[in-house]
C-alpha cells in the first residue's frame, strides 16, 4: 500500500496534480510519523523490561517495527479521511466552505485508498445479528456489542455511524 502511494506520488508529480501531490505527501509524511512512533514505543517497552543496548539493537534489527505492513498504513489512513470529515464538518459550520471543500477534495483521495465504506442499512444488518448473537437486553449492553460490531466494521464504517445504529437499536429492545 505504501509503495502504491509513493508511486502514484511521482505519477502526481509528473503531471502537476498539486493537490494530489500535497496530499499523498500529507499521507507519507502521517505514516512516515506512525512508524517513527511504532519505533520509539518498542524501543521504550524494550527499556522497560530491562534490555541493554545491545539486547535493543538486536531485537530491532530482526523486527523493523517502523516498517509498517497494509494493515498499519490502512488505519492511518482512516485516521486521516476521519480527520477530513471533522474539518469538513466544522469549516462547513464556521461558514469557510472554500476551506471545507479543500478537504472534501483531500478526502476523495484518500478515499480512493481505502476500502468501500459500509452504508448505514449494512452497519444495522450487522448490529442486529451482533445484538441477537449477544443476547443484548437494552443500553446497559452497549459495552458487549460495541466491541463486536466495530470489530466487523473497521475501517469500513465510520465509528459516529455505528454508535448511532447500534445506541438506537439497543434502545428500541427496551421500549
Amino acid at each position: 500500500m505504501k509503495q502504491r502511494l509513493e508511486n502514484d506520488l511521482k505519477t502526481a508529480m509528473r503531471s502537476g496534480d498539486t493537490l494530489r501531490r500535497d496530499t499523498l505527501r500529507f499521507l507519507l509524511d502521517a505514516i512516515h510519523k506512525e512508524g517513527v512512533a511504532r519505533l520509539g514505543a518498542a524501543v521504550d517497552r524494550l527499556t522497560a523490561e530491562g534490555k541493554d543496548e545491545n539486547a535493543r539493537q538486536q531485537w530491532l534489527a530482526q523486527n523493523r517495527p517502523s516498517d509498517l505492513d497494509d494493515a498499519a498504513v490502512q488505519e492511518v489512513l482512516t485516521k486521516q479521511g476521519k480527520m477530513r470529515r471533522d474539518s469538513i464538518d466544522a469549516f462547513t459550520k464556521g461558514g469557510r466552505m472554500e476551506l471545507a471543500e479543500k478537504e472534501r477534495s483531500e478526502l476523495a483521495i484518500i478515499a480512493a485508498y481505502l476500502p468501500e465504506q459500509l452504508d448505514e442499512s449494512r452497519v444495522r444488518e450487522i448490529a442486529v445479528r451482533v445484538i441477537a448473537e449477544t443476547g443484548a437486553k437494552g443500553p446497559q449492553d452497549t459495552k458487549i456489542v460495541m466491541p463486536k460490531v466495530i470489530a466487523e466494521t473497521k475501517g469500513r464504517a465510520d465509528g459516529k455511524i455505528v454508535s448511532g445504529v447500534v445506541n438506537a437499536l439497543l434502545k428500541e429492545r427496551v421500549s
